[in-house]
């Protein structure tokens, strides 16, 4: 314990050199917001065989629109993204919604042993356990077929993997990367600067995979086996999502553009980028960030969206730390009559992070907002539907870490079909859960009151 507690302090002390600079700093999106109203709307959407017209793709956009209770908020947001990001909105994708680790688990498998070419897979998290070796045994087979396999591997969010593990995925074939490496003796130029916290599987370039799922036993076990987790022990819940179509183009140039970031091997000559056809009907935007100011897009996304929803915004999210752009934009949906409900965890893998969103739940709940923590299962999810029809699933939780310090990744989707599955699985976590009421609230006793305010004001290291 005193090697580990000493590795935190000496984290925590890095993490707070990087940050004492003043430069992370968070993006003004009500300046970008101002932009986009000057500029004449000219967003394109990407299909399967080129760009379409400026008519056709405002086309399908109003149709769009009117396929769910009238709302212009998907133009609206959809200008402000394209200031932001080249990432284009692709048309014709399928996109399947994999609810907790074993569906996710077994899709993957299924993707992984039909590979033919090669497996770009990138993650936070791959534990030396039961269900890291299965992955490991896996990508093991499909490199002795002549399946190429390339792995990035967040080197603080895998730490507890051993260097054997590695090694033996190296010593079969498999191309692996550390991504920004604890031992800086190993490390590249920006040791410990941020975490690769992206989760992302893509086979064949043509199916991938990504969301809030890491590659850990804790998902397929009933209990969570997190020993930090006060009370009962329970299963994890978490979302991910499996596209195919165009979109996967996107998703496999932030593999490759991580991938030579951190000074990897040649990748090996193979079929990256196939011809993509239509898969299916849904509008589909891959948005990655990386640390800087100008580069946090995931963050522009949740605060333009909320800022333009008209009807409802159901939000899910694992760790809720959020700036104040992001708290002005959710009281300010729900006193203009916006429907706005939180699901939260009751019980967190990390309680500090818990204590500092109850500290908001005063100003939440007398704006409007309607909250409800989780109960029965460790919420690891991060995903929101707005309005019906635009729905983000993936990686950025919507704390100070997440939103300044890592590498993240989400896929925007336009859909009121796959927007009505996500609100199914929204009931059936607010079926789960226990409301918080402002006046029982109110009433808590004054020990939580101190404990909620220590830990807000440490937010920015959450």
């Amino acid at each position: 314990m005193g090697a580990i507690r000493r590795f935190c302090l000496l984290f925590l002390f890095v993490f707070i050199l990087n940050f004492g600079n003043g430069c992370a700093t968070l993006p003004n999106v009500a300046g970008i917001i101002r932009e986009s109203l000057t500029e004449e709307s000219s967003y394109q959407i990407m299909s399967s065989k080129g760009l379409l017209s400026a008519d056709k793709s405002k086309a399908i956009m109003q149709r769009l629109e009117n396929s769910v209770n009238p709302t212009d908020m998907l133009e609206r947001q959809t200008a402000v993204v394209e200031l932001v990001t080249e990432s284009p909105l692709t048309k014709g994708n399928k996109v399947t919604l994999l609810i907790n680790g074993l569906p996710t688990y077994a899709a993957m498998f299924k993707a992984l042993l039909d590979a033919k070419d090669h497996i770009n897979f990138e993650t936070f998290i791959i534990e030396d356990d039961e269900t890291g070796r299965k992955f490991a045994d896996i990508l093991l087979q499909k490199q002795s077929e002549g399946v190429q396999v390339n792995l990035i591997y967040d080197s603080l969010g895998s730490s507890s993997a051993s260097a054997e593990f590695f090694q033996r995925l190296r010593d079969g074939g498999v191309q692996v990367v550390e991504f920004n490496p604890v031992n800086p003796f190993k490390a590249h130029k920006h040791w410990l600067m941020h975490p690769d916290h992206r989760k992302i599987l893509i086979i064949d370039g043509k199916i991938a995979f990504m969301g809030g799922v890491n590659i850990s036993s804790l998902y397929t076990s009933k209990l969570s086996g997190r020993k930090a987790v006060e009370g009962e022990p329970m299963p994890w819940r978490d979302t991910d999502v499996q596209i195919e179509g165009p979109a996967v183009a996107e998703l496999q140039k932030l593999f490759i553009e991580t991938w030579q970031k951190q000074e990897g091997p040649e990748l090996s000559q193979r079929d990256y980028f196939p011809e993509l056809k239509q898969a299916g009907n849904a509008l589909v935007r891959v948005v990655g960030s990386t640390p800087g100011q100008n580069n946090r897009i995931t963050f522009i996304v949740y605060v333009s969206a909320i800022t333009f929803a008209e009807h409802s915004v159901h939000m899910t999210n694992a760790y809720f730390v959020p700036d104040e752009q992001i708290l002005d934009a959710v009281t300010q949906a729900a006193k203009r009559g916006v429907d706005v409900k939180i699901v939260l965890p009751k019980i967190s893998d990390s309680p500090t992070v818990s204590l500092a969103a109850r500290y908001n739940y005063s100003e939440l709940l007398k704006s409007g907002v309607k909250i409800f923590e989780r109960r029965n299962a460790l919420l690891h999810a991060k995903t929101m539907v707005i309005d019906g029809v635009w729905s983000t699933v993936g990686s950025t939780n919507m704390d100070y870490w997440s939103l300044l310090s890592d590498d993240e990744v989400n896929a925007v989707i336009l859909s009121k079909e796959f927007a009505s599955e996500m609100e199914k699985m929204f009931d059936g976590d607010i079926a789960e859960s226990d409301q918080i009421k402002l006046e029982e609230w109110d009433e808590r006793p004054l020990l939580p009151r101190l404990r909620e305010w220590f830990a807000h004001l440490f937010r920015h290291l959450l």
